[in-house]
């Protein structure tokens, strides 16, 4: 009895028959065993009975009862109750519940999204080369005299060869240069020119550099790029490179350049300014990147006279509107890419460029047009009995002056060079 009144209280069936005054079931029952309501009972009396049997049945999860809900329902004559009875599905505990997938559902995403955030917060770079300057913005070292950059080869900096170009590596000098002068705070309105600079119409041009080149770096790999400053002459400013793959340590490249100072109105050459120089000195570095600089004496042809004596030409070069810098002249790193226009080919595709040294004359506008001119010669003087090659190199105005004089030196390709390791600074 007990057992039948719990289970009641949780899975209501339909309320029980009334008996009548002897305890007897009425007669009148329909073919459902409904019975039907006597014409001659009160509204009062069926509203009781209502209320006795809503007390008897408790709220589940703080709903209405079924049978609270049916008071409210208009009157309906006993084929249609009878007809709804039948049909609808039984009222229990089960089905009364609220419907739970939606609380799941939020919650899930809630999970979701907090486990994507912790594996933000919680990253870490897969290869050792990745965390030291990861984004590249570089910063200053070695007690303010060195800055230090990292870049990362790109698909579209490599050649035929699958390794980074020569003018690739230029180019890296020249940021880092740039980034430099910006993160010491000594940038002004031009380019790479610091206040005083800027104030006296000055910049930077670059008038000799020499390059060593230990190997070339492949699509994917992170070179580590130092760059520093230092006085020359008196008039002069040396800057020095020095790259090296980050995680090896192995040198791929060392450089260094001499820059003079050029009136941006007269485009004639200017003295260093003592305002420039009291800038500047405070992050000047003696120390040398090249320690044994070729200052063999480049080719020297009469400047209004056709070279003769090259072998190889390239003419009717001229300089694109991307080849122009913010000083609206040609930028130095465009002159190795049309010195090695008239290499030949063979020297291209059978050895790689190991060094160069470019003495550059004068600027170069967007309306000149140039030639280039290569001559080649032939050294057995490795040590290996590899035969090693060396050019010399005149890019021309076609009228006649002379704008770069340059000698380039190559190995074989597939040569593996001493690996050198770079110094910890």
């Amino acid at each position: 009895m007990a057992g039948s009144i719990a289970a009641s209280a949780f899975f209501p069936g339909p309320p029980p028959t009334p008996k009548n005054a002897l305890g007897e079931r009425p007669d009148s029952l329909d073919v459902c065993g409904v019975a039907a309501k006597p014409a001659s009972s009160s509204s009062s009396a069926v509203r009781a009975a209502r209320t006795r049997a809503h007390a008897a049945v408790p709220k589940v999860n703080g709903g209405k009862s079924a049978l609270a809900d049916g008071e409210h329902e208009p009157a309906v004559s006993s084929s249609s109750s009878s007809s709804s009875s039948s049909g609808a599905a039984p009222r229990t505990f089960y089905n009364q519940l609220p419907d739970w997938s939606m609380l799941l559902a939020a919650i899930t995403t809630i999970f979701l999204a907090a486990e994507k955030q912790w594996t933000l917060i919680d990253w870490k770079p897969k290869r050792p080369d990745m965390l030291v300057d990861t984004f590249g913005f570089g910063r200053i070292i070695h007690d303010g005299f060195m800055f230090r950059q990292n870049f990362s080869i790109r698909s579209y900096e490599i050649g035929a060869d699958r390794t980074a170009s020569i003018e690739t590596l230029m180019n890296h000098l020249q940021e880092t240069a740039l980034n430099h002068v910006k993160g010491a705070g000594l940038l002004g309105d031009g380019f790479g020119s610091t206040p005083e600079m800027s104030k006296r119409n000055l910049f930077w041009v670059v008038s000799q550099m020499q390059a060593i080149v230990e190997r070339y770096p492949c699509w994917g790999d992170t070179v580590e790029v130092n760059t520093w400053v230092g006085p020359h002459g008196k008039n002069g400013m040396r800057r020095d490179w020095h790259i090296r793959d980050s995680l090896t340590g192995h040198t791929v490249m060392k450089a260094t350049s001499k820059w003079v100072m050029m009136n941006k109105l007269t485009r004639k050459l200017a003295r260093i300014p003592d305002e420039v120089r009291t800038e500047i000195e405070p992050y000047f570095f003696e120390h040398a990147a090249i320690k044994d600089e070729d200052n063999r004496k480049l080719p020297k042809l009469p400047e209004h006279e056709r070279a003769t004596s090259a072998k190889y030409v390239r003419t009717g070069l001229t300089p694109r509107w991307a080849d122009l810098d913010i000083n609206q002249h040609v930028n130095n790193v465009k002159y190795i890419g049309w010195i090695l226009e008239s290499a030949p080919m063979s020297i291209l595709e059978n050895h790689e460029l190991a060094g160069m040294v470019l003495d550059y004359k004068r600027e170069c506008g967007r309306d000149n047009v140039l030639e280039s001119h290569t001559t080649v010669y032939t050294d057995c003087t490795n040590e290996s009995g590899e035969t090693t090659l060396h050019c010399e190199h005149l890019l021309r105005l076609e009228s006649g002056p002379i704008i770069v004089k340059a000698r380039t030196t190559w190995k074989p390709k597939g040569t593996k060079c001493q690996e050198t390791l770079a110094l910890s600074w």
